[in-house]
């Protein structure tokens, strides 16, 4: 399917300068093993902004070509992936234009990428991955996952002044540590949203098996 981008005055597309502006993509400091460090925010993703799944999946597939693998250069890197506060309905793109976006990556890129690290999965993300991880992603990313239910598991991986945690990361953390129920489920956050991406229910969980075929 063939998209078509707006462009502003300076003729920049529409949508990278959307994706740009939200820093819901950055490239941050170096991991322990001196790799780049690619900090998703998925509260930051202007998914609502940029439209439907096929807008979205354009504009992904766009940013990471043009704006963050030019400033990766030839360098191993590796992805931090906050997933804290995310909702189907305002910042999250669908499982579809994720896997569209990884699947568009040069194979040298892909070879270079070394982890993803999963910050705040919660249960259904993990029980949906579980299930259809091995259908959705070919099995060169799956592999790469790592969960970290809490930031104190990505300073393991990462020195702390070489990643920018927003304040929303911190404070769903802190909340996971005052009720720590919420990973598995049983208890709602205080602000009564689900978190763990909504994407991850039925019918969206339907409709990502539909973007493999």
């Amino acid at each position: 399917m063939v998209v078509t981008v707006e462009k502003d005055a300076t003729g920049e597309p529409a949508l990278l300068l959307l994706l740009e502006r939200s820093r819901a993509i950055t490239l941050q400091g170096r991991d322990r093993n001196g790799r780049a460090v690619v900090r998703i925010v998925g509260n930051y993703f202007p998914a609502r902004a940029l439209g439907g799944g096929g807008r979205a999946e354009e504009a992904l597939r766009s940013y990471l070509r043009d704006r963050v693998l030019p400033e990766i250069g030839g360098r191993e890197f590796v992805v931090v992936y906050m997933h804290s506060r995310v909702d189907r309905g305002h910042n999250f793109p669908g499982v579809g234009a994720i896997r569209g976006a990884y699947e568009s990556l040069p194979a040298e890129a892909k070879e270079r990428l070394r982890a993803v690290y999963f910050v705040h999965p919660a249960l259904r993300s993990r029980l949906f991955f579980a299930t259809f991880g091995r259908f959705l992603f070919s099995s060169g990313l799956y592999e790469k996952l790592r969960y970290m239910s809490r930031l104190d598991y990505v300073w393991a991986h990462i020195d702390k002044g070489q990643l920018e945690v927003p304040d929303c990361v911190r404070e769903h953390d802190d909340e996971l540590e005052r009720r720590p129920l919420m990973d598995y489920g049983i208890e709602a956050t205080e602000s009564r949203c689900m978190y763990d991406a909504a994407s991850m229910d039925s019918s969206a969980s339907l409709h990502s098996l539909r973007c493999v075929s």
